[in-house]
């Protein structure tokens, strides 16, 4: 049997082939091995590490509480490596039996469509992306009547409220899921970002809020988590953004999130980033309107035994 001497050394040139501004893969990476072999005798590896989060912590909201996440090093084998690799997990997974509250995570390059063949025919879904802002971008004007400021400790309430409407919109259309206490919990980490000064913004429309954004800045740098997704460098990111449904089409989200970027690429970052939900048809179109384009999705089975 045959067996790429490098495994990561060999990702690193298909991603480099794939998209200039994928990282290079990071490695060793802590887990389970799993090896799995080709119809011409080679084999291709990777890494499954189970994680458990606490339903309180902050990440339940959009993280299954018993995470598998499989790191694949298919190489330059494409379909038939992820494939294999995938069936692999299957197996791993059928002598585990992973509860309900379970997910199989897959994080890959974007533009790897063939990668992306065997991950749709493993019954994965597309349930989140990181998508990518660089360079000097132009984009549509907001609506001048929108009136965009800086939250303030007495905002709280306002802005838990409008993210509670966007949560619930996602948990139809996304990976959001609904965790007793989460309100309560928002609303402390809210106080913490006021009080540390990381920006948070309000849109108003005849002085009554109806959208809101919040986000700040990150230096990448190698050995961190950050660095297996981004190059290295200060980028900028957008975690929040909500227009209330009767606001929405009335440029409230283009002008709130030109003010965002305005106020962050003050910080000389190289660009920014955030996750928005494909299968959400308003932030799926949006977000690519505004500059951004997708670096990685991350693929799921809920419950990760859904995996084919």
């Amino acid at each position: 049997m045959r067996q790429s001497a490098d495994p990561v050394a060999g990702q690193a040139d298909r991603f480099a082939a794939i998209d200039p501004l994928l990282p290079a893969p990071a490695g060793p990476v802590d887990g389970e091995t799993l090896v799995a072999t080709l119809a011409d005798g080679s084999r291709v590896t990777g890494v499954l590490r189970v994680t458990l989060t606490d339903p309180h912590a902050p990440e339940a909201l959009w993280s299954a509480l018993e995470t598998w996440e499989l790191t694949p090093f298919p190489g330059e084998h494409g379909t038939e490596g992820m494939d294999a690799l995938l069936r692999a997990c299957r197996a791993r997974l059928d002598a585990a039996s992973p509860g309900l509250d379970s997910a199989l995570v897959v994080t890959w390059p974007s533009r790897d469509a063939e990668a992306t063949r065997a991950l749709l025919d493993h019954g994965l879904v597309p349930l989140s992306a990181l998508a990518v802002r660089t360079g000097r971008r132009r984009t549509a004007p907001g609506n001048p009547e929108v009136v965009v400021r800086r939250a303030r400790a007495e905002d709280t309430e306002t802005v838990v409220r409008l993210e509670r409407v966007e949560m619930e919109y996602s948990t139809r259309v996304g990976n959001i899921r609904p965790r007793p206490g989460a309100a309560e919990r928002r609303r402390a980490t809210l106080r913490e970002q006021l009080v540390a000064g990381l920006p948070v913004w309000i849109a108003e429309l005849d002085g009554t809020a109806v959208g809101i954004a919040d986000g700040g800045w990150t230096d990448v740098v190698a050995g961190t988590r950050a660095a297996s997704l981004l190059p290295a460098g200060r980028w900028g990111y957008l975690h929040s953004v909500a227009v209330l449904p009767d606001a929405r089409g009335r440029g409230v989200g283009r002008a709130i999130t030109a003010e965002a970027h305005a106020t962050l690429a003050r910080r000389r970052i190289r660009g920014t980033y955030l996750y928005y939900n494909p299968p959400n048809p308003l932030s799926s179109v949006f977000w690519h309107r505004q500059g951004y384009r997708p670096l990685w999705t991350i693929w799921e089975a809920r419950p990760a035994t859904a995996l084919r």
